[in-house]
């Protein structure tokens, strides 16, 4: 891929992930990448989630977030009025199918380029969600990302983009270290869209309604839990940073304990594209971010540059491709001795 890419009025240099950072991905199950998304881009993400907000912004389907009068700050942040935002937009999904800024951050390259190398080289651009998660919000109980998208090989990644400051006070993430080789633990109702051919002895099957639970005494996953004691680890991220995390690993946010901060944050869902999935409508309604794929894909609806609009380079049919064994002129390097041909001849070591 090129050393820049130009989308609309900005060029991104490309993000080169470092042999540290796929090591760190696969020890841990996240990987942390500072300052991958330039602040003036996320400053525009944060004044379009101000709109939201603030009721300056319609959303289809939606409608308008109560208005807040003059707007100010400190409004929109009265207690009597969180309750009222929080039931209405602590998450919103899919917006990427009907506003371009969102298709914009979902299809972003320097996002994609860290996952080119995590999950790639084809990257499928599947799911988005933006949290608001004002003061006094609710957090999210332990889960598995892969057990609500399931993708066959399972190859599903989040990407976590920090619109605020996220820590401990307003509620930042937490990863439980070592889960990331569990299995998905799924419920009776989608165990054979994980395991169509026959299941793991001794997977902890969940009720469905349970599986996000913050109530650990009903979280289903809490057995699983418990396998891995000291194993939970907050992660603080600053706006710009991005969370990339594998479909398997258990995770958690706990509740905003601030009077006065959101926790605004971008998360958009991944895997790669030769994968199989059902979700969501199936391969053909999800993004081809980057690389080929034999299977279906969409275009993104606004147009934003990716191999869907533009596909990359690619050994197709027809072409040479690498192989492992030697051929042409490095066949002639150890010439064959007959002799060697012989069974008989054959002695061990």
């Amino acid at each position: 891929m090129a050393a820049t890419v130009q989308v609309g009025p900005r060029r991104y240099a490309r993000y080169r992930t470092s042999v540290q950072e796929y090591v760190t991905f696969r020890t841990q199950g996240w990987l942390v990448v500072k300052g991958l998304v330039p602040p003036e881009d996320v400053q525009e993400l944060k004044s379009h989630t101000d709109d939201i907000v603030h009721g300056r912004l319609e959303l289809e389907g939606i409608g308008r977030a109560p208005s807040a009068g003059a707007a100010s700050h400190s409004a929109i942040l009265d207690p009597t009025r969180v309750g009222e935002l929080e039931r209405r937009y602590v998450r919103i999904h899919m917006l990427h199918r009907r506003l371009e800024i969102h298709e914009r951050f979902l299809l972003h390259p320097r996002i994609l380029d860290v996952l080119e190398a995590l999950i790639g080289p084809e990257v499928l651009a599947m799911q988005t969600m933006l949290f608001l998660k004002p003061p006094g919000a609710d957090g999210q109980g332990w889960h598995q990302d892969s057990y609500y998208i399931p993708t066959l090989p399972d190859s599903l990644c989040g990407a976590w983009l920090a619109i605020d400051r996220a820590d401990e006070d307003n509620g930042c993430m937490h990863f439980l270290t070592g889960s990331q080789h569990e299995p998905v633990h799924p419920s009776e109702k989608n165990r054979l869209a994980h395991y169509p051919l026959g299941e793991l002895d001794g997977l902890q099957v969940i009720a469905s309604a349970h599986h996000s639970d913050s109530d650990e005494s009903k979280n289903g996953l809490m057995p699983v839990v418990r396998r891995y004691p000291g194993g939970e680890v907050a992660v603080p991220a600053d706006p710009g940073d991005v969370v990339f995390f594998g479909g398997h690993v258990l995770h958690r946010s706990l509740a905003n304990l601030t009077a006065d901060r959101f926790r605004r944050s971008f998360v958009s869902h991944y895997a790669n594209a030769r994968s199989y999935t059902e979700w969501g409508g199936g391969n053909g309604q999800h993004i081809l971010a980057r690389g080929r794929t034999h299977l279906p894909y969409a275009q993104p609806r606004f147009g934003t540059p990716c191999a869907a609009t533009c596909p990359g380079p690619s050994v197709l049919p027809g072409e040479a491709a690498p192989t492992m064994m030697a051929d042409g002129e490095d066949m002639a390097v150890t010439p064959t001795e007959t002799h060697r041909l012989d069974p008989k001849g054959h002695h061990a070591g």
